[in-house]
């Protein structure tokens, strides 16, 4: 589902991005609420799909190969992002995931405790540590800038680091998922190609709502 709140999202943002409606998507509070919501969700399941994925012990070749398709995707977001838009995609929910991925391993065998005590503290790390000394660009990652660089997608470590590892804690406190025979229905395949639907969905979404704004105008 949080597939499908993401394209429900991006595509309510070309809209008012191309002016083709007049709805806050960027500024009004239920719609960054909805936003934030998204993507705490994608980064929650981050820490599931680790646990559910290893368990106590990384699969390094598996793990490493996706990695690499997240690193390469979240740099190739970064550079579309500087091409096409006014505020280029430093660090968002791909460079995210792929950071928070490795940042998580060491809570995968870590008590449980631990983990909690780890998610409450960068989850309040924002409102204790930011200071101007983080302001330089290497520490945007951080998050503990008190005036960051504008970004249209934007999900440093402090916070967002803190729904991983509360994925990792749940996970980790659940029981063992059901293998279920089959497929699994449209939603499995969302989640099986979420990767390549996050890339290719804004691209498609774009071009078909200027497509659509040029023949509006010719016609």
């Amino acid at each position: 589902m949080a597939i499908v709140a993401m394209v429900v999202f991006h595509f309510s943002f070309d809209l008012s991005f191309l002016g083709l409606t007049d709805w806050p998507v960027g500024s009004h509070p239920a719609w960054r609420a909805f936003a934030m919501a998204t993507a705490g969700t994608f980064l929650f399941l981050v820490g599931v799909s680790l646990v559910y994925a290893h368990g106590r012990g990384v699969r390094w070749r598996p793990f490493l190969r996706r990695l690499a398709v997240i690193a390469a995707a979240a740099a190739a977001v970064t550079v579309g992002t500087a091409i096409a838009m006014p505020y280029p995609v430093w660090f968002g929910i791909l460079h995210a995931i792929a950071t928070f991925s490795v940042l998580a391993i060491p809570f995968l065998r870590a008590p449980i405790w631990l983990i909690v005590g780890a998610a409450a503290a960068v989850f309040v790390a924002p409102w204790v540590l930011t200071h101007p000394m983080f302001q330089p660009v290497w520490f945007y990652p951080l998050g503990l800038s008190p005036a960051p660089m504008p970004s249209f997608d934007y999900e440093p470590i402090f916070p967002w680091f803190a729904a991983t590892l509360a994925g990792v804690a749940a996970a980790r406190l659940a029981p063992p998922p059901k293998a279920t025979p089959g497929p699994g229905g449209a939603l499995a395949w969302l989640g099986r190609n979420s990767l390549w639907i996050y890339l290719v969905h804004q691209p498609v979404l774009l071009t078909l709502l200027i497509g659509w704004t040029w023949v509006a105008r010719v016609v």
